[in-house]
């Protein structure tokens, strides 16, 4: 899926996260990762948000992520919302999310 605008999903509310998505002229991807539980789950979040972007077949874009302690099923459910979004897309593959 390729990312043509930029998009947002998510609330800097407490148990969730905002994600931001554009389109990386680098072609790459790109993240920047600011949480409250950084030091604990930093990593794990970040392999997340590229496990759903692999799996929506993203292979560039930047993303800013901020998050406020959400757990995995809300990362996973912003982050595939943000894409659609910033593809343009409403042709939702449901078997790939």
């Amino acid at each position: 899926m390729k990312i043509i605008k930029p998009a947002f999903a998510g609330t800097l509310e407490s148990s969730d996260l905002q994600v931001r998505i554009s389109p990386n002229p680098e072609g790459d991807i790109d993240i920047s990762l600011d949480s409250t539980v950084k030091k604990q789950f930093g990593k794990a979040i970040e392999v997340l948000i590229h496990d759903v972007l692999n799996s929506m077949g993203v292979t560039s874009a930047t993303l800013e992520v901020e998050d406020k302690g959400a757990l995995d099923c809300v990362i996973k459910a912003r982050v595939q919302a943000a894409v659609m979004r910033a593809a343009d897309s409403n042709d939702i593959q449901w078997s790939k999310l």
